[in-house]
């Protein structure tokens, strides 16, 4: 399975799920390194990894989703326009991406599009079997069994990562992935800055797509004053028009990128050996990186 990871998804979580009393040995905090680094260990071991390249955000609030919908991701904005970040992570995302660099793990960003809509165009441009890996239930509208398509999402955790194929999420949603735009979008996503309709939660919007098939058609009936529908529900589609309009394309990710042609073939050892080991004698990293390398080896075949 190539496996793609969300990296964003997985220096955020290990920066929060590590303490931060993990440092090197000039005392550089590298708690997000080490859950990153052990992190894709797992995945690579754990998922029986063929493959592995790694997404990034070029821009994680691009200019187009805003002019949909300006609340999107307005309360992770910082006073200088960017992303608002914990002081001690961005240092750790240079030191992740020159290791990544370093080993030869591909690192994938293209400017005007998040890491989400990487994930999208390479999972869905490359022959399966494909795992994404991720901790964003936006990515569960990618999963497709008839392209060998499945996310595998590390939600509560990498060590619990769950991998979904179209059955999972129908019993974990109640719907299948090409409803599943329509779902989060009537449901909404407050860290996203998607206010979804009133008094919609997830049980009434997976009720409301499974019923009448996709948005379009739950929101045909709501106006239509001959079909069944609870009043408060039908008045809180018909006022939400605008809303849903522009939702959905932002929640849709984009699956045309302009990514570069990239090698996810699997490397036991580094591309640059000298640059790994600086990295990790400055940074105290030779544990994690030891599993990473045990884990690309075993998963090459070579001992």
């Amino acid at each position: 399975m190539l496996v793609l990871v969300d990296a964003p998804g997985l220096w955020y979580r290990s920066f929060y799920g590590l303490p931060s009393s993990l440092r090197g040995p000039d005392g550089t905090q590298i708690n997000a390194v080490r859950g990153f680094i052990d992190g894709l260990a797992t995945l690579i071991r754990n998922h029986n990894a063929t493959g592995l390249a790694c997404a990034v955000d070029n821009d994680w609030r691009p200019a187009w989703r805003v002019d949909l919908l300006p609340s999107y991701k307005t309360h992770r904005l910082a006073d200088n326009g960017g992303e608002e970040e914990p002081d001690a992570l961005p240092h750790q995302v240079a030191i992740i991406t020159q290791l990544l660099t370093a080993w030869g793990i591909p690192v994938i960003g293209v400017d005007g599009y998040e890491a989400d809509d990487v994930l999208a165009t390479l999972a869905t441009t490359t022959k399966g079997p494909v795992g994404v890996a991720t901790g964003d239930r936006d990515l569960f509208q990618l999963i497709d069994d008839d392209n060998d398509i499945r996310v595998i999402y590390f939600g509560r955790g990498i060590a619990k990562a769950e991998t979904l194929d179209d059955a999972a999420l129908v019993a974990r949603h109640g719907v299948h992935p090409d409803q599943y735009v329509d779902f989060a979008v009537l449901r909404g996503d407050p860290s996203d800055g998607l206010p979804g309709v009133k008094g919609i939660g997830d049980k009434t919007a997976a009720t409301l797509i499974t019923t009448h098939g996709n948005l379009t058609d739950a929101r045909a009936a709501a106006a239509d004053p001959a079909t069944t529908m609870a009043p408060r529900v039908r008045k809180a589609l018909t006022e939400s028009g605008e809303y849903l309009d522009a939702a959905v394309k932002v929640v849709r990710t984009a699956n045309d990128a302009p990514v570069p042609d990239i090698d996810p073939s699997l490397r036991p050892e580094p591309a640059d050996p000298q640059a790994v080991e600086t990295l990790s004698d400055t940074y105290g990293l030779a544990n994690s990186l030891n599993r990473l390398r045990e884990a690309l080896t075993a998963a090459t075949g070579n001992s």
